[in-house]
């Protein structure tokens, strides 16, 4: 853990998004969804990263940009595996909750970054 709130939930929802990918590959053999949510999901906390390797401010605020993007397409993903039934209510809730939690995180860290410009 490093002891910043964005960096360790977006790694702790891209472990969760991994072991998704693997149950869908492995138990519903689902191999297109499952490759979109894993890409879009892992993606964020990559991205999440790179912005605190920014060379500016500007650089930081457009990477946490692209990382919140990413998590809309993941919000968007995991709705389709819930609504074809590839994932049940409580697993899909669950994960969906953590992921809207980052974008709120997300939204709140560029809102601030950028009045302080």
């Amino acid at each position: 853990m490093t002891n910043n709130v964005i960096v360790d939930k977006s790694k702790l929802f891209a472990i969760r998004i991994i072991r998704l990918y693997q149950y869908l590959r492995n138990n519903k053999r689902e191999f297109i969804l499952s490759k979109q949510v894993l890409r879009s999901g892992t993606s964020i906390g990559a991205n999440i990263r790179e912005a605190h390797q920014g060379q500016s401010k500007k650089d930081f605020i457009s990477k946490m940009n692209i990382a919140l993007k990413e998590a809309a397409e993941t919000e968007y993903w995991l709705e389709l595996l819930y609504e074809t039934n590839y994932i049940d209510e409580r697993s899909y809730k669950s994960i969906y909750s953590n992921c809207t939690e980052i974008s709120k995180l997300l939204i709140s860290i560029i809102k601030s970054c950028k009045q302080n410009l």
